[in-house]
């Protein structure tokens, strides 16, 4: 099936992944090493080794960024991608090289956009490992023609809400330029229970850990400090617009009972910042009911489409959100003005 350009709106795809092939040598060394990530094996290690026909399809449309990527947009309709470094990305390397491959991998999609400038755009990668250099990674990048900043959810088991990391952002803000919190498996102290029935992939695993995240961020009091800074989280949000109301419910009877440090009054419900600093992208989540529950609690302005290539890549999902009940202006936003917003697409 090959679908055609549809008349009445473009359809811009924005969490699609690549992954330089010199990446792979460095996850292989890894893999090789004392004691690699659990999460870190059963994700990579398996991609990377597998003979299946599903596990070659990914390897192989990763590392292009071409005429494979491009055929396979032009076989399902897709005008553009919005690009970004696939999970783990540079946050399961040592400090040292994360900060040095971040640069190569953010040059490597630059010129890609570069060679394609009407069907690609691309997000920074980042090293959250060294805060300080990160933020410096964003403004190259930002110069670079990249828009965006792509983290893959936990680095080695650390997360954005310790202060340490806000520097990062601070420089995203300072650009103007939304941070995509996308997921990673579960870190070494959580993952076991998941690994022990096979859900610690795109199944279950990584909604719930970058869900975690997610909230961790709001519940720390970020965009109290950076009220302007924009995120963006895939798969429908991880969950988090349908707990809205008992994230509020339940994060004010916290405040009250004083039972943890970490959790104090914010100057918002939790459910506001959701609806304020976040835009959610249906990556891996072609059901429309999902889509229009959360156009409707959290904006239609706010939802934006995603096919989560090559990971997910099926015509038969472009069809059926084309064929959606849904007004011809809000389905408009969700293809297209969205992600030209978000991501300054012109």
């Amino acid at each position: 099936m090959t679908i055609k350009p549809h008349p009445d709106y473009k359809r811009i795809a924005t969490e699609e992944a690549f992954a330089p092939k010199e990446m792979f040598d460095i996850y292989r060394k890894i893999l090789a090493g004392p004691d690699p990530d659990p999460g870190f094996v059963s994700l990579l290690g398996f991609y990377m080794s597998s003979q299946s026909e599903r596990a070659k399809h990914i390897i192989r449309c990763l590392s292009d960024l071409d005429q494979i990527r491009l055929q396979h947009m032009d076989d399902t309709g897709i005008d553009r991608q919005v690009i970004a470094l696939t999970s783990p990305g540079v946050q399961i390397m040592d400090t040292d090289t994360a900060v040095s491959f971040a640069k190569l991998a953010n040059d490597q999609l630059a010129e890609a956009v570069k060679r394609h400038p009407t069907r690609f755009s691309g997000m920074v990668a980042i090293a959250p490992q060294n805060p300080q250099e990160a933020a410096k990674e964003i403004e190259r990048g930002i110069g670079l023609g990249l828009t965006g900043v792509i983290v893959n959810s936990h680095t080695h088991g650390e997360y954005l809400s310790d202060q340490k990391f806000w520097d990062i952002f601070a420089a995203a803000e300072a650009a103007d330029t939304p941070i995509y919190l996308h997921p990673n498996t579960p870190p070494r102290n959580m993952i076991q229970p998941f690994l022990e029935c096979g859900l610690d992939g795109a199944i279950y695993g990584f909604g719930v850990e970058t869900g975690l995240h997610a909230l961790r961020i709001i519940t720390a009091g970020v965009f109290d400090r950076f009220p302007k800074l924009q995120m963006v989280i895939g798969h429908m949000g991880e969950a988090l617009p349908f707990w809205s109301y008992r994230l509020d419910y339940m994060h004010q009877a916290t405040v009250k009972s004083d039972r943890y440090p970490t959790v104090r009054a914010l100057k918002k419900k939790p459910s506001d910042y959701l609806k304020e600093n976040f835009y959610i992208t249906n990556s891996g989540m072609a059901w429309q009911p999902a889509i229009k529950f959360t156009q409707e609690t959290l904006g239609v302005d706010r939802v934006l489409y995603a096919m989560d290539y090559p990971y997910q890549y099926s015509a038969d999902e472009v069809v059926s959100l084309d064929g959606m009940d849904m007004s011809a202006a809000n389905k408009k936003a969700f293809f297209q003005t969205n992600a030209e917003k978000v991501f300054k697409i012109k």
